[in-house]
């Protein structure tokens, strides 16, 4: 019997180095590393640290890096087939296709649309399939650059 209860005591014991590390680990990888990492961005790169927000009047009203739900009609609207939903930017394609809506809606002519539109693509290849706008970038043009159209935005 003595045995067997030496057995168990010496089992107990086993476990403390066990729970030892994994606390530790818990502590250095889930905590320490991360706010290291976490200041380490701040210093060096504030602006992507904090999600690239963007400000319009001195106030955020978004991130340039994932998508906002713009559903008014003198917006340009994110992509409704976007597999994640994060996606900030739309193609040309469909960049041009929304101003004749967004010019109904809000008086401003196409042609001045097709220009801010052309102005503003991110190229990321030589082909028309890989030339993008992001979202917030140009509605927040639209807002600057026509101030009595939007003053409800704002």
């Amino acid at each position: 019997m003595e045995n067997s209860k030496q057995e168990k005591e010496g089992k107990k014991g086993d476990y403390r180095p066990v729970v030892g590390i994994a606390i530790v680990s818990l502590l250095v990888c889930g905590l320490f590393f991360p706010l290291l990492i976490t200041g380490i961005a701040q210093v060096i790169l504030p602006y992507q640290a904090n999600g690239q927000i963007a400000h319009l009047n001195g106030q955020p009203v978004g991130s340039n890096v994932i998508t906002q739900n713009f559903t008014q009609p003198v917006f340009f609207h994110p992509r409704n087939n976007s597999a994640s939903g994060l996606d900030p930017d739309i193609t040309l394609q469909d960049a041009l296709s929304q101003i004749p809506g967004i010019s109904n809606a809000t008086g401003i002519p196409m042609a001045t649309l097709q220009q801010l539109v052309n102005q503003n693509i991110d190229q990321q290849g030589q082909a028309v399939e890989l030339q993008y706008v992001n979202v917030l970038t140009m509605n927040l043009l639209l807002v600057q650059m026509f101030p009595s159209t939007y003053s409800e935005y704002t």
